[in-house]
């Protein structure tokens, strides 16, 4: 196909990039401002036992922190008796395991939960070579809770709790992601979540650190070079 691009000088491009840098740079600041104003959220308090299970057996929600102080639930789409995870979840989930190794070494736990019994989740999670921590919440309330998965009740009446408001039912499984703190009395918050295309947003160890209650918890000024280390450097590798 042709090109109907404008062809102009190096110094006309040059003065169109910098047109384009000035908006690029002003995106940046707000964003950060958003992402301080997110930090700055109420939280409201976990009162709810929930149990999950895994490759290690049953876990709380307390023990997915594992010595952390931050947890990042990445809401796979996978119900019962799917064959396979949603394809939307496993895209994004392919960019998830090189993030992990520096978040669980910055404070933050990584998990991802679906409503799948576990034997069903850990073959497709073998089958795609992901090494993030995959739990089911098959039998407990907390896909429900947090407005992922939906009832058959909810298909019948056509309308569900998603994204902050009543919609159209869509599906039995919705994307997202949820954020937890946990502080050194063990008691536990729920301090953010993201559904859509707000989950395009979410990636890439700043894009998860960002959305934390902690945020990047770098010097001022940031200086990775403070925290970050080769993947294969770290204490703790996976």
């Amino acid at each position: 196909m042709e090109s109907t691009h404008k062809i102009v000088s190096a110094d006309e491009w040059l003065a169109a990039r910098r047109a384009l840098l000035a908006k690029e740079k002003a995106l940046l600041k707000e964003r950060d401002e958003l992402r301080q104003q997110t930090r700055e959220l109420p939280w409201v308090k976990v009162e709810k036992a929930y149990v999950f299970e895994g490759a290690d057996g049953k876990q709380t929600l307390a023990d997915l922190f594992e010595g952390r102080s931050q947890l990042i639930v990445k809401h796979f789409m996978m119900a019962p008796g799917w064959q396979q995870g949603c394809l939307g979840c496993s895209f994004g989930a392919d960019q998830v395991d090189g993030s992990v190794v520096h978040l669980i070494n910055h404070d933050v736990m990584f998990v991802a939960i679906s409503r799948a019994p576990y034997p069903e989740i850990a073959a497709y999670h073998k089958r795609m070579g992901w090494k993030f921590k995959w739990m089911s919440s098959n039998g407990s309330d907390f896909n429900f809770d947090y407005n992922v998965s939906f009832s058959e009740a909810d298909k019948t009446r056509g309308k569900v709790f998603y994204n902050f408001e009543t919609t159209d039912y869509m599906g039995e499984e919705m994307p997202g992601y949820s954020v937890f703190y946990k502080d050194e009395a063990g008691d536990i918050f729920h301090t953010y979540s993201t559904f859509a295309r707000g989950t395009e947003l979410i990636g890439g160890v700043y894009g998860f650190l960002d959305v934390t209650p902690l945020g990047r918890n770098e010097p001022p000024g940031g200086n990775l070079t403070n925290w970050v280390r080769r993947h294969d450097e770290y204490p703790v590798k996976s």
